[in-house]
């Protein structure tokens, strides 16, 4: 299914500012908001802009989206197969800018937090050598995580009960009247918290919040050819869910440090090699690096500096991928700045030679005859 593009869902230019972009957002969603606006198409309307706005509005699914479209969040384009946009809380995104006035619920109910609710989602950023990045590797990572509290098994407390305040909605609803019409006003019960549920008895290890937070290590595989921005998803590792909701994700964000020789770009690798003014004039075989061992260059007579060479399969493997990307030898011809007599010799003996055939040469000496 084609997408309109989120830019022109929300009006602005791809060059918008943050506030410009909150401030659109603001201005569609009170228009196409379901309890204001009856058309037909305004809940599908309104779940567009929502969309639009979520990954707008985040700096790095933002530059996910300008740098693969759509395709950033529908089939792990560049390594982003964590997100989808189907798993936006569209509800949340209107009450963080608006407040909980509308009382709109997607999900086909009234909204309440005793529902099961999946944990917070983790980003860690990871440093990686130029050769962990290429051939993948195992690396630990520390970090501290919400757990479910082991004894009230998350909960929070001891004989659960139906909070007697909202009825175990979770929500106070009142009505108020405007120009508009009648709006229903949604507020957290300031007795249960959300939940719908109060205990009798509160849990004095995690006191009352249901979790408890831990340090944890786990053991992350990184998979061959990742580069710096490259983001992998552990699923099912980050923080605790609520109310038996599955525990969050963690994203791995790597920043690849640069090789000595090497230089990448994607999949391919360039490396630049050295030749003596002999070895460029008279040709050679020259034993140069790759990625996993040395092979023998044969460079042809009369070799200049820039000339590029072509290894095929040499360069890098595309992660979750059998394909590799090339590798360019880049020649540069050194002229010497240190030399001793007998070097110094035989270079003014090759200068007294004629290269007038040369048609460089041939050229420039008839333009200056002109």
């Amino acid at each position: 299914m084609n997408k309109k593009d989120y830019y022109e869902v929300l009006g602005v230019s791809k060059t918008a500012t943050d506030e410009e972009i909150k401030r659109a957002f603001r201005k569609l969603a009170k228009q196409y908001h379901p309890d204001v606006n009856k058309e037909a198409d305004a809940e599908a309307k309104f779940k567009e802009i929502g969309e639009a706005y979520a990954i707008l509005s985040d700096s790095e699914k933002r530059r996910q989206y300008d740098q693969f479209g759509h395709a950033a969040f529908e089939g792990g384009a560049g390594g982003f197969s964590g997100f989808s946009a189907d798993d936006i809380d569209l509800s949340s995104i209107f009450d963080d800018l608006f407040g909980s006035s509308f009382g709109f619920n997607f999900g086909g109910g009234s909204r309440r937090r005793n529902g099961p609710t999946k944990g917070r989602d983790r980003l860690v950023r990871m440093n990686l050598t130029f050769e962990e990045a290429v051939f993948g590797c195992k690396k630990s990572i520390t970090i501290d995580l919400n757990e479910a509290c082991e004894k009230c098994h998350g909960k929070g407390g001891f004989n659960e009960k139906t909070c007697s305040k909202c009825s175990g909605r979770g929500t106070i609803i009142s009505e108020q009247r405007s120009m508009l019409g009648i709006f229903q006003t949604q507020t957290t019960c300031p007795d249960c918290g959300g939940s719908g549920k109060t205990f009798e008895t509160v849990c004095n290890l995690c006191r009352g919040t249901g979790f408890k937070k831990e340090n944890k290590e786990i053991i992350v595989t990184v998979p061959e050819g990742v580069d710096t921005g490259y983001q992998l998803r552990i699923s099912g590792k980050g923080e605790a869910g609520s109310n038996g909701g599955p525990n969050g994700d963690i994203y791995i964000e790597f920043a690849v440090k640069k090789h000595e020789f090497f230089e990448r770009n994607d999949e391919d690798i360039y490396l630049e090699v050295p030749l003596t003014i002999a070895e460029a004039a008279l040709g050679c075989k020259k034993e140069i690096p790759t990625l996993e061992n040395n092979v023998v260059l044969e460079v042809k007579a009369g070799a200049n500096t820039g000339d590029k060479l072509k290894l095929k399969g040499k360069g890098i493997k595309i992660p979750n991928s059998i394909r590799k990307g090339d590798m360019f030898v880049i020649l540069n011809v050194i002229t010497p700045t240190k030399l001793n007599r007998k070097q110094k010799k035989l270079l003014e003996e090759l200068a007294e030679l004629d290269l007038d055939d040369e048609p460089i040469f041939k050229n420039f000496k008839k333009y200056l005859k002109r």
